[in-house]
């Protein structure tokens, strides 16, 4: 009795490591975790939903979206993924339909005539508490009232997503697909997920492990979800302790609780993205997401938190955009980082204007 098994102590000493998480523990446990993932369909599901029906496939278009604002840290994403949508869109094996900026700065800009873009506005003045990504729900509960959307899905996306092979409709009738982020945690956080998921509801673990991108859903459950989807978000910036606990994936989390307070679940596919530089290969899986920085010394050895020799990180290029032809990283460099890389330069070399476009 009184003494502790070796579980037990093993399970205690687990504890202490998730409660002093950081972002470095958190991406090299997403580098460990991502090894190895298997390409094939039956691996790359991991969650499927309870009420999933097999006959509700429908394989018909979907809309792809993303939300951006008129800066130019988000108006050179927004060219490359759109390039790379349109070398895309008509290939074998693609669902994908029409294509929308959704622009939330409230006005037009330069890129209006380049990219297929509809302007809503961004939340009122304030609002927002400096957290920006809060005016993505808004963004596209303005778009679904006041748009004309053919399709019957919607792809919603992010402008550092850059299309590597052409993406189906990954949904089963009413059964959205999202990707399963590993730092999406509901049931670690369930005493502050029960703020905004009463047990009424059900269990926290009916909160997928997701954010709203990427997510591949049909535009009438976006329809009901994206307004709860605001609220929530706002609640929970208005409330510090969820404030503190979620940050900067406060918005996901958001979307998560959501979709589960109106009973949607998602079939989680780990084939849907990749993240490089823990994703190391980029296979079959469909979006490369290059929201992390590539850092290595000459000899392809990867220094994450320490700046590279040779680098590529998006945030070095806030005020413009990378220029033509970066130099490829060196021997040894993971393949999803080469690739990703060959992906910019093919994007920046033929988009007209690249140069010239800075600034609106």
């Amino acid at each position: 009795m009184g003494r502790a098994s070796p579980l037990l102590l093993v399970l205690l000493a687990l504890g202490f490591f998730f409660a002093a998480y950081n972002l470095l523990t958190l991406v090299i446990q997403y580098k460990d975790s991502s090894t190895g993932l298997g390409s094939g369909i039956s691996d790359s599901v991991i969650g499927m939903p309870a009420n999933f029906r097999k006959s509700g496939k429908s394989n018909l278009k979907f809309h792809v979206a993303l939300t951006a604002t008129d800066a130019p840290y988000s108006q050179w994403q927004c060219r490359i993924m759109y390039y790379w949508y349109k070398k895309m869109k008509s290939m074998p094996g693609s669902d994908m339909g029409k294509f929308t900026r959704v622009l939330h700065s409230g006005k037009g800009d330069h890129l209006m005539d380049e990219i297929p873009t509809f302007v809503v506005d961004p939340l009122p003045e304030g609002l927002d508490q400096g957290y920006i990504v809060l005016n993505r729900p808004w963004a596209f509960v303005q778009w679904l009232e006041k748009a004309t959307i053919e399709e019957e899905y919607i792809l919603m996306a992010e402008p550092d997503h850059i299309f590597a092979n052409p993406l189906p409709n990954l949904a089963h009738g009413d059964n959205p697909a999202g990707f399963p982020f590993f730092y999406i945690k509901p049931t670690e956080h369930e005493k502050i997920v029960r703020k905004f998921y009463p047990e009424e509801k059900g269990p926290v673990t009916d909160v997928d492990p997701i954010g709203n991108s990427p997510v591949i859903i049909k535009k009438t459950l976006l329809e009901e979800i994206a307004p709860t989807w605001v609220n929530v978000s706002l609640r929970m910036k208005d409330d510090p302790e969820t404030d503190k606990a979620f940050g900067w994936v406060l918005e996901m989390y958001a979307y998560a609780v959501a979709s589960a307070l109106h009973g949607v679940r998602h079939i989680l596919r780990k084939d849907f993205m990749l993240q490089p530089p823990w994703d190391l290969e980029v296979g079959k899986r469909f979006i490369i997401h290059y929201t992390y920085g590539c850092d290595y010394n000459m000899k392809g050895e990867l220094t994450y938190g320490k700046i590279g020799e040779w680098r590529f990180d998006k945030r070095s290029h806030l005020s413009g955009p990378p220029p033509k032809n970066l130099t490829l990283p060196p021997p040894g460099v993971p393949e999803s980082v080469v690739r990703l890389v060959k992906m910019v330069n093919e994007a920046t070399a033929n988009i007209p204007g690249w140069d010239s476009l800075n600034s609106g």
